[in-house]
């Protein structure tokens, strides 16, 4: 098996445990802005490992894109043909591009917890951005090459 074949399967894997991870975080933290609870050092530590997963795998698919074939197979077509061929289109430009969107966000989300001073905000800051961050990792997976 190649790196690139490597890092392709670690990137997959990862993801799933990245994806459970943040959807746990962020239902605590709507269970948590529901139930009007006390922010605890276990809600702290949840969504700073949904956090820690998710840079990881951004990592990764730093690496996988840069020894990915589709990136020199762009390389030599041009982005004019990139933006026409939706496949490469979805690996190249759409999937790095939004998932880095959603990374800013969870990142954001863990930030701004931080620089609340309640309980609710808090909650509030976490469950939204990793909801938005969560939804944007969800839209961009190509589900048809992920799953086989």
């Amino acid at each position: 098996m190649d790196a690139y074949q490597s890092v392709l399967a670690l990137h997959s894997y990862w993801a799933f445990a990245t994806l459970g991870l943040l959807l746990i975080a962020l239902l605590n933290s709507f269970a948590g802005l529901s139930a009007k609870r006390p922010f605890l050092k276990r809600d702290r530590q949840i969504a700073l490992i949904a956090l820690t997963f998710t840079h990881i795998q951004f990592l990764l698919g730093m690496v996988l894109y840069f020894l990915s074939p589709k990136l020199e197979a762009a390389k030599a077509a041009g982005m004019g043909a990139v933006m026409k061929d939706s496949n490469l289109r979805l690996f190249v430009v759409e999937h790095p591009l939004t998932n880095i969107i959603a990374v800013i966000l969870i990142t954001i989300g863990w930030s701004g917890h931080k620089k609340a001073a309640e309980s609710p905000a808090k909650f509030k800051r976490l469950a939204y951005l990793y909801a938005l961050g969560f939804i944007l990792l969800l839209s961009r997976i190509p589900w048809s090459q992920w799953l086989n």
